[in-house]
């Protein structure tokens, strides 16, 4: 591969054997070819390998890392994005899949909106299978001009799933990646509205798959997938977690090009936001939490603070008004491959 592609892919993947391949074709059957693939291993102990070097020696788009040992998942989602190269980045996800105009109606509309920062379409769950469960429309205002109230609005509406946009490399280098603390995703997609509008395309183009018999986790645990660094309890108590969650939105107000009228409402609607979630701690019986025991308290405070806004799925249509999606139609490669 000579010439710098125009989008660069990232698709950091961990064992990844029974989805990497609907996936990596579904990317590479896009309508918009402008592209590198750049597939980063986690050290996969089942047949990813293989299955991922089937796939570059077909196509030079792919260029496939093997990580030598397990890094974790924020630092392989990092390190997908350092290698990049062109001037727009997509994150992927090897479970997930992509409709064939997905990559083209972003590019088109970012090329049509010099203001926008990113651009995605909705979301359809599917499950292992591949059937669509949910359609999802975002009610976020991430399209405002002003950004004040994209920001009101990623704290109270939800934060979708920008993540999977199509991103200016140019902003996303301008914030620092994406962090292993509690919900440091919703932390990385409301600084990237204090930079600009969001674009939404009005087409269910992008399928999350579901897995929803996963065990259910702690913070902390949470926390160490993303990075194994956060398993240490006394470097990475509870505590911490959340603390550095709150913080992520007030650096990210600090960082952001803001006038100083912007900065000091984007603090006022943090603060609404901090003042809607505090709500009292208690012990297991109702008594409230005795003054010896400040970080119980504190964690127990902060982690209120992680509930969530109005749902996402606030902008669904009612069930009886949703399509029928086939993706046998709108995913490339999914009659060639096992789900």
């Amino acid at each position: 591969m000579t010439a710098v592609p125009r989008v660069s892919i990232g698709l950091p993947v961990y064992n990844g054997e029974n989805y990497v391949a609907g996936a990596i074709e579904a990317l590479l059957g896009q309508s918009y070819e402008d592209f590198e693939l750049i597939i980063s291993d986690n050290a996969s102990t089942d047949g990813t390998a293989g299955i991922c070097r089937r796939y570059e020696k077909q196509d030079s788009r792919i260029r496939y890392i093997r990580q030598q040992r397990n890094i974790g998942l924020i630092p392989n989602h990092s390190f997908v994005i350092r290698q990049a190269r062109g001037e727009l980045f997509k994150m992927g996800a090897h479970d997930d899949l992509y409709g064939r105009d997905l990559m083209k109606r972003c590019v088109d509309a970012i090329d049509e909106y010099p203001q926008v920062v990113l651009a995605h379409s909705w979301s359809a769950v599917i499950d292992s299978s591949g059937a669509a469960t949910k359609l999802i429309k975002y009610p976020e205002a991430t399209a405002s001009p002003r950004a004040p109230e994209r920001f009101r609005s990623m704290l109270f509406d939800g934060k979708g799933d920008y993540t999977y946009a199509v991103i200016r490399t140019n902003v996303l280098l301008q914030i620092p990646l994406q962090g292993s603390y509690h919900n440091s995703d919703r932390t990385l997609i409301t600084e990237f509205a204090l930079h600009g509008p969001f674009y939404q395309v009005s087409d269910w183009l992008y399928f999350r798959r579901d897995h929803p018999n996963e065990p259910s986790m702690t913070a902390r645990e949470r926390c160490a997938i993303l990075d194994p660094r956060r398993a240490d309890s006394l470097r990475n108590p509870a505590v911490r977690l959340y603390a550095e969650y709150l913080w992520g939105y007030l650096s990210a107000i600090r960082r952001a090009p803001l006038s100083a009228a912007d900065r000091r409402e984007c603090y006022l609607h943090l603060s609404r936001w901090l003042a809607s979630r505090a709500v009292p701690a208690r012990e297991p019986l109702g008594e409230p939490i005795s003054a010896r025991q400040p970080a119980l308290y504190l964690t127990r405070r902060l982690a209120s603070l992680a509930l969530p806004g109005r749902d996402v799925r606030a902008g669904e249509p009612p069930p009886a008004e949703q399509p029928v999606i086939s993706l046998d139609a709108v995913v490339p490669g999914w009659d060639r491959r096992p789900c």
